[in-house]
């Protein structure tokens, strides 16, 4: 008979059920926890960018020359209103995303499950499926965009029954 796991999900924990008879509870094989999904901004981040980072100065870059342009604005070096292309809390999601993945790959290279059923927070599941390795992708059946991590494994069982059986 085939196994499938149930993974539950969002950026800050991940709790894997094992199914292998519809009849039976399902049973919660592993639990990961993102410890850095849980820390303060300022206990993630060392380095902060000030709003007056390197202003006014002709050699720091965030220096302005003639008429308010950087000087390195041609160099796309950045200045005291850059924003990073990834925060800090998406960067931890998009790692713990991958430890999910590489936890799956080496759980179904040991014949663990055949099929996956994942129920994720909205904002994970888009960065949970970016970052699963193609051959997993291909064992999905099912996808929830609903944060069940809190749920015990009867009433996860019931919400994804609920969300399977419901019209679209």
């Amino acid at each position: 008979m085939q196994t499938t796991w149930i993974i539950s999900a969002n950026a800050g924990r991940a709790r894997f059920f094992s199914e292998s008879d519809p009849a039976a509870p399902l049973q919660e094989i592993e639990d990961m926890v993102n410890a850095a999904a849980r820390l303060r901004v300022t206990e993630a981040v060392s380095d902060k960018m000030g709003p007056t980072a390197a202003t006014s100065s002709s050699h720091g870059i965030g220096g302005s020359e003639a008429a308010g342009f950087a000087h390195n604005a041609k160099a796309g070096a950045p200045n005291k209103l850059y924003q990073p292309a990834q925060t800090p809390a998406e960067h931890e999601a998009e790692l713990f995303a991958k430890e999910i993945s590489n936890y799956l790959v080496q759980a179904h290279g040991e014949g663990r499950f055949q099929k996956l059923v994942l129920s994720a927070s909205p904002q994970f599941l888009g960065v949970l499926r970016s970052n699963l390795d193609p051959q997993i992708k291909q064992l999905i059946k099912l996808e929830f965009n609903k944060d069940y991590t809190h749920s015990n494994a009867q009433d996860l069982r019931a919400h994804l029954q609920a969300q399977q059986n419901k019209p679209e």
